[in-house]
């Protein structure tokens, strides 16, 4: 089956055309792509990059103004290829408690996710806007499924889902904790899996996805059963503009001593802190790197420290939860290309048993979507890999599952 995948972002879109056979054993495998590439900068000059099969690559730049004009902009560079596609697969951020396995979309289903653009107002509407756009120019008789990061931790137990807030006021505005960047999670898991040779069921494993918006995931099992995203994407570790944990009473303090509307704040914590609110210049983490180490920039050195305090936190938390772990597995733009944010992540941590090699670690960077690296020393109780997490291959594969029927 040839399946279309669109990964809408709220100022990007990734797309790839994949085919998927299914083999013996009901195995689905996902060949190589057809043609792949994103779209960045969507709401200005925003650029295209396409590659094909035969490797050709064509990069273009031009004004964008949403969601719909870089979904057209895409099928034109599709054109050749679109009487191929027999399914489309979506990521889609946030499926609250009824959205739990990948779902065909229906018009039900587009409003479902419409309603739940409060929860993720960041997200979900691009993810929306998406949808509707290739559906608009692919018709609606093409089946589309919708894959949702927050299914894969579902399964979490009720003591990691639940706020200690009044019961009766939680479940009747579905407050819990739902966890987010589930498929790059279940991605990296699987990347550990097929590199080491280790079943998921026998493994305890914490996973790190790093980039502009970061979580981390204990997994137990091939099971999620805690994660650092709860009822937003808002919790949890600093990230690019995200503060990440915050005392709740900061919101109402802030909304008072500035003359400000809560949700006000509530952006400010969205958009403008994190490690653009610390650096006060970036939330880019090669930028501060380089002004920490050339321009001694002491804010961007600050932030640097306070990102990685704040992971290696939450690893000690979710080593107790696990009980010990067998792996620490990074993904993500960070977590893939800066071996020296690894390193200090993992710097101090030998009471636990994890010892980075310098070498392994340095050289792993640039690996190929779904590859591994170990960045561990031989020996070390507790090794380390880099996962260069393949959401696009894991949306393709639940694709094909939803369409014909197979159990996810």
């Amino acid at each position: 089956m040839h399946v279309l995948v669109v990964n809408s972002g709220s100022s990007s879109i990734k797309f790839r055309l994949v085919d998927v056979a299914e083999e013996s054993g009901g195995v689905l495998r996902v060949q190589p792509a057809l043609i792949e590439g994103h779209v960045k900068g969507i709401g200005g000059v925003a650029t295209i990059d396409v590659t094909g099969q035969g490797g050709e690559r064509s990069t273009a730049a031009l004004e964008i103004g949403n969601h719909a004009g870089a979904l057209r902009e895409v099928f034109d560079r599709l054109a050749g290829s679109l009487g191929q596609i027999e399914a489309v697969g979506h990521r889609v951020v946030h499926g609250g408690e009824q959205y739990v396995t990948p779902t065909l979309i229906t018009g039900e289903v587009e409003a479902g996710i419409d309603a739940l653009s409060e929860l993720a107002p960041l997200h979900n509407p691009s993810c929306l806007a998406g949808i509707r756009g290739a559906r608009a120019l692919l018709g609606p008789a093409l089946p589309m499924v919708a894959v949702f990061d927050t299914a894969f931790h579902r399964n979490m137990p009720e003591v990691a889902r639940r706020y200690a807030l009044p019961t009766e006021l939680a479940d009747r505005h579905r407050i819990r904790r739902y966890g987010f960047h589930g498929i790059a999670h279940a991605s990296l898991s699987h990347g550990y899996a097929a590199c080491t040779g280790h079943p998921l069921e026998q493994a305890r494993l914490i996973t790190l996805q790093l980039g502009n918006g970061c979580s981390v995931a204990a997994i137990a099992q091939g099971r999620s059963v805690d994660t650092s995203m709860g009822f937003t994407p808002l919790e949890g570790l600093v990230m690019g503009t995200r503060s990440g944990d915050v005392d709740a009473s900061i919101v109402s303090y802030l909304s008072g001593r500035e003359r400000v509307e809560a949700a006000e704040v509530e952006r400010w914590l969205n958009e403008r802190s994190g490690l653009l609110g610390l650096s006060g210049f970036s939330n880019d983490m090669r930028e501060l790197l380089r002004a920490a180490e050339q321009e001694r920039d002491q804010r961007a050195e600050f932030a640097i420290e306070l990102f990685c305090y704040r992971v290696r936190k939450y690893l000690g938390a979710y080593l107790a939860v696990l009980g010990g772990a067998d792996a620490l597995v990074f993904g993500g733009g960070i977590g893939e290309h800066a071996p020296e944010i690894r390193r200090r992540i993992c710097d101090g941590m030998e009471w636990c048993g994890l010892r980075l090699s310098p070498e392994r670690n340095r050289a792993a960077v640039g690996l190929a979507p779904g590859g591994a690296a170990q960045i561990s020393a031989d020996g070390s109780p507790l090794a380390a890999y880099v996962v260069a997490a393949d959401e696009e291959t894991w949306i393709a594969r639940e694709t094909v599952r939803c369409v014909n029927g197979l159990q996810s």
